[in-house]
């Protein structure tokens, strides 16, 4: 399905904000210096600009114009409001990313795994045991679960790289939504293992489960990612509504 020309224009303005050719805390140029720039609509411009807005990238100022509010961070964040792969956020924010394949296996969901990961029982599961990297130092401890009807041909080179990519450039799969729980739990062998953590420093770990659902409203993703908690970090742009 072909991006509507407001998302075009939303990631090109986003790239431009990111790679600072506006500058923090400038205008970026004028609304009818970017209708022609975009040989777009005042609407469709303004809808691109809103999603900025969301995405607390800029902020609209009456009179005045648009004001780049974006900062990079000195580590990887993930957004609260947003479906972003681990490599997307480590690109985003200026570092270098790595992902190495632990496990790749696959398996019938039996009725404890269906309880938390909400597969049915019998579903055929590719399970991945994913370690995430960013600048050298593991972060993530990823255990990812997808339905081998709704992702076929995924394989571990494939996860090595970007399995988003796979899914939204090779099937052409369009991902809508992701429910997520944020927990803190007690941190397990295989954390300290990975995630090279001293248990002398640390006794938990930042837990982030996740279902994620396509167009069709099938979920074919069930994750739980396990951070580091020194570098557990998730961003969100709040908004307060008028009263």
């Amino acid at each position: 399905m072909p991006k509507a020309v407001y998302e075009t224009i939303y990631k090109d303005l986003k790239q431009k904000i990111e790679t600072n050719v506006f500058a923090y805390q400038e205008l970026l140029p004028s609304e009818n210096t970017l209708i022609q720039m975009y040989h777009c609509s005042r609407n469709t411009l303004r809808r691109a600009v809103s999603l900025l807005v969301t995405d607390g990238y800029v902020q609209t100022i009456q009179g005045k114009g648009v004001r780049n509010l974006y900062q990079p961070i000195a580590q990887t964040a993930f957004t609260i409001g947003e479906i972003e792969s681990f490599q997307e956020s480590a690109v985003r924010n200026g570092h270098k990313p790595l992902t190495k394949v632990l496990l790749f296996t696959e398996f019938a969901i039996d009725e404890k795994q269906a309880l938390h990961t909400g597969f049915p029982v019998g579903a055929e599961i590719y399970y991945i045991q994913r370690l995430h990297y960013l600048d050298g130092i593991p972060l993530i401890l990823n255990h990812n679960y997808f339905s081998k009807d709704a992702v076929p041909g995924l394989s571990k080179e494939i996860a090595e790289h970007s399995i988003y990519q796979y899914l939204e450039q090779t099937l052409h799969m369009t991902i809508v939504n992701s429910k997520r729980i944020m927990t803190v739990e007690k941190m397990t062998q295989i954390d300290e293992k990975y995630l090279k953590m001293n248990a002398a420093d640390y006794n938990c770990v930042a837990v982030v489960s996740s279902q994620t659902y396509n167009r069709d409203g099938v979920m074919f993703e069930y994750t739980q990612s396990r951070h580091r908690p020194d570098y557990f970090r998730f961003y969100d742009n709040a908004v307060r509504k008028s009263m």
